[in-house]
């Protein structure tokens, strides 16, 4: 890789910009200032930026955050801060969500620069199954999980809505798995049989389950076997 496209990519500038940082003598590589913005970058060299290192990146990358409330999944957003922040990663900017949460709504959310990889996980024929804890504002009716399990209708939707697996674990706090991703889909099913989510919370995405460690606004990177599952049926 060119030297201005390295430096341009790393602090987030347009070519001309770094090119100009570099014959400005602030670029070294291996402890040698380099005014050429054509140099070829090779995976071994060391590069620093006024004294900081800047990381060649090696490969994808596969995170896992626990969202906290308050917080857009989108990587750039002019109102609402995003999950970004929390990433301290190099050019973090690079990744995005793979599966979004709204603002409201915590817990998992996958962050990779792997643009094949999340499409496996967001794209409507892959059926990938997620699973939320709901709490909702009245206590959840009898025949709730016999109806999600057959698929019902959402309000200005023209097919059902896929089987959906509802457990029970209080009066008011749930645990449903869906296989599909609709706009705002678990609040719009619960507001089809007249209940409203005052609480949502991811707690899988197919074969990847949030660590528990994980404190909210903490990542970790993917395991291999995490990032494997994704494209594999997770039964």
């Amino acid at each position: 890789m060119r030297l201005d496209k390295f430096i341009a990519q790393q602090l987030g500038v347009s070519r001309a910009i770094a090119g100009r940082e570099i014959r400005a003598s602030r670029v070294t590589v291996d402890g040698n200032i380099v005014k050429n913005s054509a140099f070829k970058l090779l995976p071994e060299h060391v590069v620093d930026y006024d004294g900081n290192p800047l990381i060649q990146q090696t490969g994808p990358r596969y995170f896992m955050l626990n969202k906290p409330d308050g917080y857009v999944c989108s990587t750039d957003d002019p109102d609402h801060p995003t999950v970004l922040y929390f990433l301290d990663e190099p050019v973090a900017y690079k990744l995005h969500a793979a599966g979004r949460l709204d603002i409201d709504t915590t817990g998992l959310v996958l962050m990779t620069d792997d643009g094949q990889w999340s499409h496996r996980i967001t794209s409507p024929k892959h059926h990938c199954e997620k699973t939320y804890l709901v709490t909702l504002e009245s206590p959840v009716s009898d025949e709730t999980a016999a109806l999600f399990a057959q698929g019902i209708q959402l309000h200005n939707e023209k097919s059902l809505t896929k089987p959906a697996e509802l457990e029970v674990i209080t009066p008011t706090q749930v645990r449903l798995t869906i296989s599909e991703g609709r706009y705002h889909q678990v609040k719009r099913m619960f507001a089809a049989v007249g209940n409203h989510v005052v609480g949502l919370h991811r707690e899988r995405i197919g074969g990847i389950t949030l660590d528990p460690q994980l404190e909210p606004g903490e990542y970790r990177p993917l395991t291999e076997e995490e990032i494997a599952s994704v494209g594999m049926p997770s039964h």
